[in-house]
């Protein structure tokens, strides 16, 4: 008699079990851990919500017109303003004991794309075409920490250029 009820129990168990694995892997992931907690929000404020410098994407990610890369803006970028501004800060501190020993931050990729995928992926034509930054990395200027917003999977790839019109050659993404 006990046999049944502890087969049941194990089921259910299980159940639960794959259930709540389902729908963390659903979820979107956890910002990786960065060497300084860089908050986008601050920096790319809109008029009337915040007394930040409103940058644009381009202003830091300055080459995602001009090459392959984006860029993650290097130190001497930071401290042009950081010289002056919020110096009092244990994160801008941490920018600048970088910036002196005339080094760059560890960061963490929050994107990319797996080796086997075989992908060429350029910034430049997707910029160039019109595709807003946030199409893919999601709201970053409301963003306090950067996770990855989409799983970028050659479907959703697809359906996007599908969707504007741009082709789906093979040999577009993959050479």
């Amino acid at each position: 008699m006990r046999r049944p009820r502890t087969i049941a129990a194990l089921v259910i168990l299980a159940l639960l079990g794959g259930g709540l694995l389902l729908i963390r892997a659903s979820g979107r992931p956890e910002p990786p851990p960065q060497p300084i907690a860089f908050d986008h929000w601050l920096h790319v404020s809109k008029p009337g919500e915040q007394d930040g410098p409103q940058l644009e994407c381009s202003a830091c990610h300055e080459y995602a017109d001009k090459s392959a890369h984006a860029t993650i803006p290097n130190t001497e970028t930071c401290m042009l303003c950081h010289q002056s501004t919020k110096t009092e800060s244990p994160e801008i501190q941490k920018l600048a004991a970088f910036a002196e020993r005339n080094s760059q931050p560890p960061w963490r990729r929050v994107y990319w794309f797996e080796k086997e995928a075989d992908v060429f992926f350029t910034h430049k034509a997707h910029i160039r075409a019109g595709v807003e930054c946030a199409a893919c990395h999601g709201d970053v200027a409301n963003s306090h920490r950067i996770r990855r917003e989409t799983d970028m999977t050659m479907g959703w790839c697809i359906d996007c250029h599908r969707r504007r019109g741009a082709s789906v050659d093979c040999y577009v993404c993959h050479r």
